[in-house]
């Protein structure tokens, strides 16, 4: 097991980790849209998951593996009526690379932010 740290997306708010790579699975926690350098917080619903979707991506780079090794995502809305424009931006950051994704509403998010996304990729081994 070996923890995944990046200064390329924000530190863990808590006591985890930005991810975990067991074998050739990786666990990314869920990502908030917050500028690692800044702490800004986007405002609109739409550049919120694409921040999200870039420090996800930050934390997969740093273990090695890519975006299109993701295989599952899980996106937290505070509002399922952002539902479309989250999938906008989703759509356009992932191209033709298609996870297995669940979209859930939940009632709050820390830093009460808009949108989380968390992730499982694997490293592909070649046979």
């Amino acid at each position: 097991m070996k923890r995944i740290q990046t200064d390329q997306a924000p530190a863990a708010i808590g006591p985890y980790s930005q991810a975990i790579f067991v074998k050739d699975t990786l666990y990314v926690s869920g990502q908030l849209p917050i500028h690692p350098q800044t702490n800004v917080l986007p405002k609109s619903i739409e550049d919120q998951t694409r921040q999200a979707l870039m420090n996800l991506f930050a934390v997969v780079e740093a273990s090695g593996l890519q975006k299109t090794d993701i295989v599952r995502c899980g996106v937290f809305l505070t509002d399922l009526e952002d539902f479309a424009k989250m999938n906008a931006v989703y759509a356009e950051l992932f191209g033709d690379h298609k996870p297995a994704r669940a979209a859930v509403e939940v009632s709050r998010l820390p830093k009460d932010v808009n949108v989380e996304i968390d992730a499982i990729a694997v490293r592909a081994t070649i046979e």
